[in-house]
């Protein structure tokens, strides 16, 4: 990058040099992409400041930075700074600008939208246990209901053989006094159609 000064100069350190040469090498690493770009350092100062500007030409485009400080180092340092800024945020837009107008994407996008793949078998299946599973989660649970029997364990003592023969005419459960123990015991048939047994 060929840099012009315009103004007096002060006399800098070899480290200030040296950083104020690092700081121009980034800047033109970002600008100078096409040819080399030429940068124009413009230094003034009024009572116990110091300012700096630095334009470049970049695109058809003029970035500017300016910087004050009591010294013209620091000055010459922020103006680089915030031209450098300039260019990153321009090389952004610039980029996002050719990804969002990109034919590629835009073809891909409208084939995507056009053409949906067949579902494959095991895909298939887990789609459906998903389902099935959002279904039961969004139908509220039932409150449980309290059923109150008739003391039918004290009437006459029956063999399991008897209670099942009873279970057959539609009933879900049966409560019973087994003929052997003399104790209650519970049958209950459960939603796939066999029967538990619950002994008390």
């Amino acid at each position: 990058m060929k840099i012009t000064f315009t103004g007096k100069q002060d006399k800098l350190t070899p480290s200030q040099e040296r950083k104020l040469a690092l700081a121009f090498a980034r800047l033109s690493k970002l600008l100078e992409r096409r040819g080399e770009k030429g940068a124009l350092v413009i230094l003034t100062e009024e009572r116990h400041l110091r300012h700096a500007e630095v334009r470049v030409n970049f695109y058809d485009h003029a970035l500017f930075g300016k910087g004050s400080a009591p010294d013209q180092f620091t000055a010459i340092m922020d103006a680089v700074e915030k031209v450098e800024k300039q260019a990153q945020r321009m090389l952004e837009r610039k980029r996002e600008r050719k990804r969002s107008a990109s034919p590629r994407k835009e073809e891909a996008l409208s084939a995507a939208e056009t053409v949906e793949p067949a579902p494959a078998a095991g895909k298939e299946k887990n789609a459906k246990r998903r389902a099935a599973a959002e279904a039961e989660e969004a139908e509220p649970a039932r409150p449980a209901r309290v059923v109150r029997t008739s003391s039918g364990a004290n009437g006459k003592p029956m063999t399991l053989e008897e209670a099942m023969m009873a279970m057959e005419d539609g009933r879900d459960y049966l409560l019973y006094r087994d003929a052997d123990t003399d104790r209650p015991h519970i049958l209950i048939r459960r939603s796939d159609g066999a029967v538990d047994l619950v002994e008390a």
